[in-house]
Formats: structure tokens, sequence, C-alpha cells
């Protein structure tokens, strides 16, 4: 018996648990007889489901992205009409993503919607766009804001150094990736604690901002220096898209909601609409003390907010925000392995990226490779510039698996379909699509020819080690070499849910 099967005949004699997409406990395995099964049970409420959405939507982008917006919409109501928009175009996304998660109910969302639809070659490159560049890039700007955010008191009258906030957001992922290692419900505390701390920091922005509505503070809500160029909209859109993004988080766990077919769009009209309602509101709030050049001017919108809203007191909401940002950072890491694991059931991840760590487990692999790969991407320190790259790559792989709709319609009519959307809902959001990703291509070529070389990255990768079947002998040691070694190193074994 080798190492690595004694590692797994260790794991197959205790009770181990799967982590869900949301880091909680969704299957136990048990032996009985000498032999393991997973089943996964149902057992998230319509409340649960709209706390995936929100949790997973809010993160660092209301804090970050209104420089962003306002920095290509040149006028703040044009800004406040991007927000209202992108939060419509993220409602019919996910109203598409409704019929397809309950067509096909497989693990994975659009990954298995795209693999079911045009086969393992996109479905990998999907799979590819979101592990090797939309997590870990979102989870290095999530740092990167949340060191701003630590810093900025440090540094009111100038920009905080770059080094120092690399090195700080380096600080938070190492953390937050010990505690994702080591145990499932430290990780789970991390969240629900940090999910509280951002929404009260968002309520106590919006309340001011009411205050300051009442007071007749409404000055700078005007249409002036609107930049009209197609270019700029659709880069506005970039940042008021990343800040929506999430809501097809849900479609990643759709097997352990309770009567999916009523929950699923009900979860996402009430996430959706509460998060865009938040979101403008908190917009609005920001413009009714600050001018649009004190928002151009700054990298934390939030704080200059408090610093003018709050006085003695402003120092609350960059701890919230920094909170917020912590917790999102972990939220990522949280909700890696469930990709891991239904590319690896397709047999298109490699094998220890879905392993358990015997003792603590924990999905440690996956989780390490996110850290080390959102630390390569922290080596760039403008975050617009990554939220352009996440932007171009995470909308132009959510348009094709919303083409998914209108091509099953047509080459799979008799599918069952228990919720059924109106073919006026993909087109729209496929005219979007194309508008979000090509026009940008013209206005900032450096960043988005970035994305598409990462994207074009997959193809040699699919071709060697996953089209190539017949690869020599000294190939498949090696490997299997290697798979073992880190097996040794990190402990952990391959759940049995997880083999093909």
């Amino acid at each position: 018996m080798t190492e690595t099967e004694s590692l797994n005949r260790k794991n197959s004699s205790r009770k181990n648990s799967v982590i869900n997409g949301n880091g909680e406990t969704a299957a136990k395995m048990e032996t009985e007889d000498g032999g393991g099964e997973v089943t996964l049970k149902a057992k998230m409420s319509l409340v649960n489901g709209c706390t995936v959405i929100v949790g997973s939507i809010i993160g660092s982008g209301i804090f970050v992205s209104p420089t962003g917006v306002l920095m290509y919409t040149g006028s703040v109501n044009l800004a406040l009409i991007v927000w209202v928009v992108s939060g419509l175009f993220s409602m019919v996304g996910a109203y598409c993503y409704a019929e397809l998660g309950t067509m096909i109910t497989k693990s994975g969302a659009d990954y298995a919607y795209i693999m079911e639809t045009f086969g393992p070659f996109m479905a990998f490159i999907r799979l590819w766009i979101e592990c090797m560049i939309v997590r870990p890039c979102s989870q290095a700007i999530v740092a990167l804001t949340f060191s701003v955010y630590v810093l900025k008191p440090f540094f009111p009258e100038c920009t905080p150094p770059e080094d120092a906030s690399r090195m700080l957001a380096v600080c938070c992922i190492l953390v937050l990736t010990f505690v994702n290692c080591w145990d499932v419900k430290w990780a789970t505390a991390v969240q629900d604690i940090f999910t509280y701390a951002k929404l009260l920091a968002l309520f106590i922005i919006i309340a001011s901002g009411i205050y300051q509505l009442y007071m007749g503070h409404t000055e700078y809500f005007t249409f002036e220096n609107t930049d009209t160029r197609v270019t700029s909209i659709a880069l506005s859109f970039y940042s008021g898209l990343f800040a929506y993004n999430g809501w097809n988080y849900l479609n990643f766990i759709i097997e352990e909601l309770k009567d999916p077919v009523k929950n699923l769009p009900r979860a996402i009209a009430i996430s959706c609409i509460l998060v865009t309602a938040v979101y403008v509101f908190a917009n609005i709030s920001f413009y009714t003390i600050l001018s649009p050049d004190e928002v151009l001017g700054s990298q934390a919108v939030a704080v200059t907010y408090a610093e003018r809203a709050f006085g003695v007191i402003a120092w609350t909401i960059p701890v919230f925000v920094a909170l917020s940002t912590f917790g999102a950072v972990n939220g990522i890491l949280l909700t890696s392995s469930r990709l891991f694991y239904a590319g690896a059931n397709e047999g298109q991840m490699p094998e220890i990226l879905t392993m358990i760590q015997i003792h603590r487990f924990t999905p440690t692999p996956a989780v390490l490779a996110m850290a080390l790969l959102s630390m390569l991407y922290l080596t760039v320190s403008d975050i617009f510039a990554l939220i352009n790259y996440v932007g171009f790559a995470t909308w132009l792989s959510i348009g094709v698996a919303v083409l998914c709709l209108p091509w099953l319609r047509w080459a799979q009519p008799n599918l069952p379909r228990p919720i059924r959307v109106p073919m006026i809902f993909p087109i729209v959001y496929l005219l979007a699509t194309l508008f979000v990703t090509i026009v940008p291509m013209y206005a900032s070529p450096v960043e988005t020819g970035y994305g598409i070389l990462m994207i074009l990255s997959s193809i040699p990768v699919y071709l060697v080690f996953i089209a190539w079947k017949n690869k020599p002998m000294w190939f498949q040691k090696v490997m299997g070499g290697l798979t073992q070694a880190l097996q040794k190193v990190m402990m952990v074994v391959r759940p049995k849910s997880s083999s093909k």
C-alpha cells in the first residue's frame, strides 16, 4: 500500500466534512461497512440564500468604485445612473442564471452550464478565468482596499506609500489563509462578524446622507462635466459592475437550497434590489458633502466622507470599512473550494486542489493556491487597473454562460425548465455584455490586452494537461510524484465526493 493510499484509508475511517461555498459543513463523509458516501442535503432557506448573495456582493466595491465610476462619467448624476443600471444589469443576469440553475443542477454554476452546452474546452476556459484571474485578482483588490483604509488615518494629507499598502495587504491575506486552513468554524465566525460590520458602516453612511439631504446639501447633483464618450461610459461600468460581482454565487451551491424553483428567483430579486438600493443611497450620501474633485482625489472615499461628516468620531467609518474588506477577503477564500471541486469532478483541475486536510478538515491546497495567486497580483498596485483586468474577464465569461440559455432553447428544447425566462432578458444581457467588453478594447487597450493574454494562456494548459490523453509514462510519474509529495507535506486526501 502506498503512503497516499494509506492517507486516504485513514481519511475514510473517520467522519470528515466537505466544505461548501459558504465554508459551512455541507455534507458528512461517514463510513459504513468500510465504505464512505457523501450526500448533499438541501437545508438552506430563502433567508440563507439572500444572505449568500448579499454577503458575496457587498465587499470593497462600494468603498472603491465610486472614484472609478466618477473618473469615467465626469458628473455625479451620470455616475448615479451607472450605479442603477449596473444593478439592473446584474439582476437581469441573475434572472437568466435562475433558469440555468434549475435546468442544470450540477455544482459549479456557469462552469457546469458551459460544460453542458459548449463542451469541455469552453468550460475549461471559464474555469481558468475564474480560478486564475477573477478570484485571486478580486482578492488582491479587496486586500489592497483593506490596507488603504487602515493606513489612510496615518497619512491624512497624502496617499499611503505603495509598498506599505502592498505589505499590509499581504499580511491580511496570510492571516486569513491561516484561519481558513486551520478551522472552518473560525473562518465562518470571521465571515459572520465582519458581514455585520460592513452593513453597519453602510447604514451609518446612508443615515447621515439622508440627514444631509434634509439639510439641503444637493449642490453636487448635476450633469456638469459629463463625459459622453462611449468608451468612457463603458469603462465606468467596469467599476460599477465590479461592486456587484457575486450575484451568481448562490448558483454554485444550488444543490443545498430548499425548493430552488421558488427560492432561487426570490432570493435573486430580494438581494439584487436590496444591494442596488444600498449602493445608490451610499453614493448619494457621499455626494451630499464631497465634491466630484474631492471624490476623484481620494483613494478612500468613505474615510474622506467620515472626516467631513462625523468630526471627532470620524475614525469609526474607516475601522468599519477595514473590517468589511477584511471579511470580504475571508469570503473569497471560503467560497473558492466549490469551484475547484466542480472542476476536479470533470477532470479539469489538479487533483491536489480538491483535497482536504485530514486533521483540520479544511480545503488547504485550494486556499493556499488562492493566497499565492492573490499575492502575485499584488505586484500591481493600481486598483483600477486590476478592476479592468477582472471586469473584462468576468463579463466576457459570464456573457458566454448567459449565451447557454438561448442556445439550449434551440438545441435542446425538451429539457425540463422549471423557470422559463422571457428571451428578451438574455438578449438584452448579451448586448450589454458586448458593450462592456468590446468598447473598452479601444479605450483601455493595455488592461484589456493583458486580460486577453491571461485568457489565451488557458489554451496551451488545456492542450497539455487535459486534451493530451496518452501522456508518456515519465510525465505521469512526475505528476503523480508531485501530487504525493504535496499530500505528504500538507497531510491532505481527496474526498470520495470529488472522484469521477
